[in-house]
């Protein structure tokens, strides 16, 4: 976990989030950065949150999933954070499992209506 606190442009440089993106993360609470009068700074704890955050987006995670996986840790232990991940994780993967099964789809019929179409030209 890192160690060192980060201010609010590091954080967005090193997880490669607009501020935007930062803020709105800090408004759904999500992160909890300290403040020094107008600064924001994020500390080992946040920036591990912001790493979970960010690998829980690119499995395709709602953020309001990723919150409340996040309170399960606070609230009940690491234990129950687990169980509820493999809970997610299996719900996300038949989410894209069907997502692939469409995109499959979809693919097989534009290869067809291409064909029928480039043999229409010969």
């Amino acid at each position: 976990m890192p160690t060192s606190r980060l201010s609010f442009k590091e954080m967005c440089a090193r997880y490669d989030v607009t501020p935007r993106t930062l803020r709105y993360y800090e408004y759904i609470e999500l992160l909890s950065p300290e403040r020094e009068g107008r600064a924001r700074f994020y500390s080992g704890r946040d920036q591990a949150r912001m790493t979970l955050i960010m690998r829980g987006r690119r499995f395709g995670f709602a953020l309001e999933d990723i919150r409340q996986w996040l309170l399960i840790y606070e609230k009940e232990g690491t234990a129950a954070q687990m169980q509820a991940w493999v809970e997610l994780a299996d719900r996300q993967m038949k989410e894209l499992a069907e997502q692939r099964r469409q995109l499959e789809e979809t693919m097989d019929e534009l290869q067809r209506l291409r064909d029928e179409t480039a043999a229409s030209l010969k």
